[in-house]
């Protein structure tokens, strides 16, 4: 009677401390986020723009119900996302989830909106089907809309849904000047940046010889690879610009080369290096060689291409840890040149790339042997600086920042019209970011980005741990049965001995 009563109020506790961890639980939600780059976790910078919300923002998930296994997690984690957002914006976020399959009125909505619907090929039953299906987002502010077409992955989803945010909350955004005339990028030559930018900037473009325009509404002024000098009275505007304040990009060529025509290179002089100069900082004269280097076609006479390995094309893998290049994998430059700083030690020198440990230095005027096979030895140097940032005030001047580029051409398409590699783009868009803006969302954009391959083992080593892999488990399987064969043996000489009991 006594065990049974025991029982009855061992079970009692245990129902009420079950239901005490759920009510806990809906009250106060914990949750532990052990990615590196915590991906699950809502930034500071998020955090502040959510509280800083004067009009509440409405999200409209349209997700459909029957999505396959794999993308109803995204649909979780999407969600556990949003619940983050809504209890850091204290009552000025709500969302919603929504299937449109169920709903041609709000199918309609949708894609009015900006949502349209997918197509999925999911297995079934050993066979392959089309389906449509929705995985998209709508951020509301009062009249105002913006749309996440398509959510296929939680990486990078705060930066989409945070600037969203921005973008409808902020009426003004900061004013950013590409200036042109010189030989610059255009925007039609680095659209995809100009597309990532409009997000939190406005952009137009500069002439800087027009005296009726006011240099000094601009909150960043960019210099994309000019060729030409420029006059003395633009450079006159420039540093006056930066003497107040005005912040800087300036991604400056020391040669211009063109391989698929001719193997020589020219010195470039804008002018802007003795500028910059002026004020410690140097774009050096000389090109960095890099043994880690890619692949590029030269055309060494007419209807002729060939590819070869050029040392000048550099493939950047060092990165500072710095708002800028914090989750870049790979940057690629061309005949670049180092940057380094001289000047007052009150201003902040932050190196953002760098080059390998086995790098090089060249002449701006050079002849490229393409029949040259490069060795460690001719890579004397190393780390040498291709981009950084600096902060404070040079001579005098008001407090200020500049990122400086040892190349003029990263982000516009590589020769014979290659695509952008998309971590120039992202180096591009993030520098302008966090010149003009200082609210620490550019380091969002490549969160959860960082790519993970198997270290490289020596042949010898790959050799043994195959043979391992395939010898282990039957060594195992073996040992196993001898000890169960000996253990079966032993038993049955000891049924044998004389007295034993069964």
């Amino acid at each position: 009677m006594k065990s049974r009563k025991n029982i009855t109020l061992y079970s009692l506790l245990v129902v009420g401390v079950a239901i005490l961890v759920g009510y806990l639980s809906n009250q106060l939600s914990v949750r532990l986020d052990f990615t590196e780059d915590h991906r699950f976790t809502l930034s500071d910078a998020t955090r502040d723009l959510l509280q800083e919300l004067e009009e509440p923002i409405t999200i409209t998930a349209y997700f459909s119900d029957n999505l396959p296994p794999q993308l109803l997690q995204i649909k979780r984690e999407f969600q556990d996302l949003l619940t983050e957002y809504s209890r850091s914006a204290k009552g000025n976020l709500e969302y919603e989830f929504v299937d449109p399959l169920k709903d041609e009125n709000i199918q309609a909505v949708a894609s009015r909106d900006g949502v349209n619907p997918i197509q999925l090929q999911v297995e079934e039953k050993d066979q392959v089907k089309a389906q449509v299906a929705y995985m998209g987002a709508v951020i509301q502010l009062g009249e105002e809309t913006e749309a996440i077409p398509m959510i296929s992955a939680i990486q990078g989803l705060e930066y989409k849904i945070s600037s969203s945010i921005k973008k409808l909350a902020v009426t003004e955004k900061p004013l950013v000047g590409f200036v042109q005339g010189h030989g610059e990028a255009s925007f039609g030559e680095i659209w995809e940046a100009k597309q990532a930018l409009d997000v939190l900037n406005k952009t137009e473009l500069v002439n800087l010889s027009d005296s009726s325009l006011d240099v000094n509404k601009y909150n960043t002024l960019v210099f994309l690879g000019p060729k030409d000098s420029l006059s003395g009275y633009e450079l006159a505007r420039v540093d006056a610009y930066i003497q107040r304040g005005g912040r800087i990009l300036a991604a400056l060529d020391r040669s211009d080369a063109d391989l698929t025509t001719e193997q020589f290179t020219h010195p470039v002089n804008t002018g802007l290096e003795q500028l910059l100069a002026s004020r410690g900082i140097a774009v050096n004269d000389h090109l960095v060689t890099d043994l880690n280097c890619q692949r590029g076609l030269i055309q060494p006479r007419p209807g002729y291409i060939m590819q070869v390995t050029i040392p000048y094309y550099i493939i950047a893998k060092n990165f500072e840890d710095h708002p800028i290049s914090s989750g870049l994998e790979q940057v690629m430059f061309s005949f670049a040149s180092s940057v380094d700083f001289r000047g007052d030690s009150t201003v902040k020198f932050m190196p953002l790339i760098e080059s390998s440990e086995h790098s090089g230095s060249q002449s701006t005027t050079v002849q490229i042997d393409i029949t040259s096979q490069y060795t460690p030895a001719e890579f004397p140097l190393s780390h040498l600086t291709l981009a950084a940032a600096l902060e404070g005030s040079f001579q005098g001047s008001a407090p200020t920042r500049m990122v400086i580029v040892g190349d003029g051409d990263f982000a516009k398409p590589g020769q014979r019209g290659q695509q952008v590699n998309p971590d120039n783009v992202n180096l591009l868009v993030n520098a302008i970011d966090w010149l003009s803006d200082d609210t620490g969302l550019i380091q969002l954009r490549t969160q959860g980005a960082t790519a993970r391959p198997l270290d490289d083992i020596e042949e010898g080593k790959r050799t043994f741990l195959k043979y391992l892999n395939f010898l282990l488990p039957v060594v195992l399987a073996l040992i196993y049965g001898i000890i169960r064969f000996q253990r079966n043996r032993m038993i049955r000489l000891k049924r044998k001995e004389a007295g034993y009991v069964y």
